[in-house]
C-alpha cells in the first residue's frame, strides 16, 4: 500500500514536471486604481521636452479614464508645476512655436489639470503674470509648491525626459 505522504509526493512531481514542460509567458492584470493625487514636477533644459512630458500626464489619464476603471476625469486632482526653461511654452507670445504642446495642455486643463508657474521663474524671464495662457496660474514659488501639495497627500511624479537614440524597430 502506497503511503499518502508518497502518493502526494508523486503527483506534485508530476504537476511540477507538467508545467515545467509548459511554455512560461506573462500575464496581464487589473490593478484596482481609483482616485489619483498627483503633482507633476516639470523642470526640463529645453523647452520642446514639454512635449515628451506632456505624454506622462496622459500616461496617467488614459488608462484610469478608460474601461476597466472608467474613472471620470473630476475624481483625478492632477498639478503641474512648471519652473524650468518650459516656461516659454505658456507665455501667450510663443504661441506659434509652442502651439501643439499649448493645445495639449489647454485639453488636459479642459480635465481638470491644473497648470502652475513658479513666480520666480517668471521674474527671471522677465514674464508678468499676465504674460501666462488663461489656464494658468502663477505661484510664489514652485519648489515651496511642490512641498505643499506632497504634504497633502499628493505623489510626486517627475519626468525624465532623455533623448531617443533609436527607434523601436532597430532595439525591439
Amino acid at each position: 500500500m502506497i503511503s499518502r505522504y508518497l502518493l502526494t509526493g508523486m503527483l506534485v512531481l508530476l504537476a511540477c514536471a507538467a508545467a515545467a514542460s509548459e511554455e512560461r509567458v506573462s500575464r496581464a492584470v487589473q490593478t484596482p486604481y481609483g482616485e489619483q493625487k498627483v503633482v507633476f514636477d516639470f523642470y526640463f533644459d529645453d523647452p520642446a521636452k514639454i512635449n515628451s512630458a506632456l505624454y506622462w500626464i496622459r500616461s496617467l489619464i488614459n488608462p484610469l479614464m478608460d474601461e476597466p476603471y472608467g474613472v471620470a476625469p473630476e475624481f483625478l486632482d492632477i498639478k503641474v508645476v512648471i519652473h524650468g526653461t518650459e516656461i516659454v511654452t505658456v507665455a501667450r507670445k510663443n504661441y506659434e512655436q509652442y502651439k501643439d504642446a499649448v493645445e495639449r495642455m489647454r485639453y488636459y486643463s479642459s480635465l481638470g489639470v491644473e497648470f502652475k508657474v513658479c513666480g520666480l521663474a517668471a521674474h527671471d524671464y522677465d514674464y508678468a503674470t499676465g504674460d501666462f495662457y488663461e489656464f494658468v496660474e502663477v505661484v510664489p514659488s514652485a519648489i515651496t509648491e511642490l512641498a505643499h501639495w506632497q504634504l497633502q497627500g499628493y505623489a510626486l511624479l517627475t519626468p525624465v525626459v532623455m533623448e531617443k537614440r533609436y527607434s523601436i524597430d532597430e532595439i525591439r
